[in-house]
This record gives structure tokens, C-alpha cells and sequence, in this order.
């Protein structure tokens, strides 16, 4: 049996069945990580271990992408597509690669495999790949933003904004936008709903970790580099990051959902909006560490009772 403990706090592990992201573990200390909305989440049980305004919805900008491949591989479980599919890239997706502003990679060949596109969404933050994939998927993108609504619902996300695929902007969307948004919407979710989500990308889906923790990746000849600079190798690496997705716009600012192994816990962090992000680059980084370094700190998992053995 285990113990996760923030000193007086412990649950027994013959209970840890999958549990929904809300249980919050008190804490009393001073700790405040500097970004307007946080959370931190034990992701076998759900324990909220630290939160900070985690309840408002704010911009997510390409953290959209966690759900986005969520579908991805739900679709592949169900045996609608594989990792082999070939997706056709259609002209609204191929012509966003011209616009310099939105993350992409180049989409000359315009046509490529569904293990290619999750590559370049979750590696390189490719917008007209997560545009792709959803027209695969959904047959266009704005029935794939009825699925993402479906799929938020059944988890029992209410206060999310939903728009497109991709987490972009609807200004750099022309007329492809979602029917009854506006050119100005934008993605919306809470640092708590985006904890939920990533809770069941990695534990459903584990082996999206083997995609997010490359620094690099090879996109049809091109090589794709990673915007998480929390892994190892690059500049603000921390041991244990092994993804997951960071988002940056104006409305969301800069923002990263991140999963880590701390004390032998797999854990979740949300920064959304990292204080001074304009002035600096590492900032989400930064404040994500802090967070870590708080859990590291303050939590661990010890073993009660071994499997099997009666607690007395």
C-alpha cells in the first residue's frame, strides 16, 4: 500500500482506482508560482497537490493540441485510422505554412501519414498538421470541434471554449472558422481542464511520451526541433520532463502543461500566462520548475502496505 504525503496527508493504495482531476490537497505554506493561473496534479490518483486560480478559463493557445492528439489516438484504438493512414493536406491547411507567424513545418508534398503529422504537432507545434488530422478525423475541421466538445463533455468539462483544432487565433483562420465564432475567438480552458485532459493522454495513451520527450524529430527531410526546453539537452532542462505541450499567444501568453517524474510520482503541471513572459523566453520554464521544485519538496509516494498484505 503507498502514501502520498504532504505531512500529515496519506491515502491507501488498494484505493487507487483512476480518479477524476478535482480532489485538492490542503497545503499551508507560502508558495506562489509566478503565472496568473497554475495547477499541479499526481497523475495515477488525480490529487490536486498545488493550484492558483486553476478554475478561470483563460487562452490555452496550442496546449489545444493534448486534445487534439487525444482524438488521434482514440481514432487509432478504434481501428478508424492507423499510424500508417495517409492524410491528403488540404489547401487551407497547406496554405497556413505561408504564414510565418504560426508554427509550422513545411508541407510540400502534401500528403503524409498520420504518425508524421502527430510528430509535427506535438514536436514541433505544426498548426496545419493538427488542421490536417482533424479533417481526417472529423471530415472537416469544424465537425472535429464538435468531437473535441463531445469529448471535453463526457469528461465533464462545461467551461471550455472551443474553436478549432490547432489553438491558433480564428484571425489567422480566414474563412475557415468555426460556425457562430467570431475572426477574433479564440481557444479557452482552465488550468484545471487542461490537467484532466493530459491526466488521460498519459495514462490512456502512454506511449505519447515517446513522441513528446524528442528534442528533435525528422519531418519529411526536415528537422523538426522541440519548443519544450525543459527536456534533457536543452536549455532549461530538468530531469524526469518527458513532455508535454507548451501554447503561446497573446491572449493565452506564454503556457505550458508539462509531466515530470518527481519522488517516483507522475505528475502534471499547468503554468498558463507565466508572469514577465514578453521579456522572457524561459519564463513559462522557470515558473513550471518552481512548481516542480514545490511538489519535489513537499510531496512523496511511500509504501504502506505491499499488494496483497493486510493493513492493521
Amino acid at each position: 500500500m503507498e502514501l502520498l504525503m504532504k505531512k500529515i496527508f496519506a491515502f491507501f493504495a488498494i484505493f487507487l482506482t483512476f480518479l477524476a482531476v478535482g480532489s485538492k490537497v490542503s497545503a499551508d505554506d507560502d508558495f506562489d508560482v509566478s503565472a496568473e493561473h497554475a495547477i499541479a496534479v499526481e497523475a495515477t490518483t488525480g490529487k490536486v497537490l498545488y493550484e492558483k486560480d486553476a478554475t478561470t478559463p483563460d487562452g490555452i493557445a496550442s496546449m489545444t493540441k493534448i486534445l487534439t492528439v487525444y482524438l488521434v489516438y482514440k481514432a487509432i484504438d478504434e481501428g478508424k485510422i492507423s499510424w500508417d493512414t495517409k492524410v491528403s493536406i488540404s489547401d487551407y491547411a497547406y496554405n497556413l505554412t505561408a504564414n510565418s507567424d504560426a508554427s509550422n513545418v513545411p508541407m510540400e508534398a502534401r500528403e503524409y501519414t498520420v504518425e508524421q503529422l502527430v510528430n509535427a504537432a506535438m514536436v514541433a507545434s505544426a498548426n496545419s498538421a493538427a488542421i490536417a488530422l482533424a479533417e481526417q478525423i472529423g471530415g472537416t475541421e469544424s465537425k472535429f470541434v464538435d468531437m473535441m466538445k463531445a469529448q471535453l463533455e463526457a469528461w465533464s468539462i462545461t467551461d471550455a471554449t472551443i474553436v478549432n483544432a490547432s489553438g491558433l487565433n480564428n484571425s489567422y483562420l480566414g474563412d475557415n472558422i468555426y460556425p457562430g465564432s467570431s475572426s477574433t475567438d479564440e481557444n479557452m480552458m482552465s488550468a484545471r481542464d487542461v490537467a484532466i485532459i493530459a491526466q488521460h493522454l498519459i495514462t490512456e495513451y502512454p506511449d505519447i511520451l515517446k513522441i513528446t520527450s524528442q528534442t528533435t524529430a525528422d519531418f519529411d527531410g526536415t528537422t523538426m526541433n522541440t519548443y519544450n526546453y525543459m527536456l534533457e539537452g536543452m536549455p532549461y532542462e530538468r530531469s524526469g520532463v518527458d513532455g508535454l505541450k507548451t501554447g503561446t499567444t497573446e491572449l493565452a501568453g506564454a503556457s505550458f502543461v508539462a509531466t515530470s517524474t518527481e519522488n517516483g510520482m507522475r505528475i502534471i503541471s499547468v503554468v498558463m500566462n507565466a508572469d514577465g513572459w514578453e521579456d522572457d523566453e524561459y519564463a513559462r520554464f522557470e515558473a513550471t520548475n518552481d512548481l516542480l521544485d514545490y511538489v519535489k519538496s513537499n510531496y512523496e509516494m511511500v509504501t504502506l502496505v505491499k499488494a496483497g498484505k493486510s493493513y492493521q
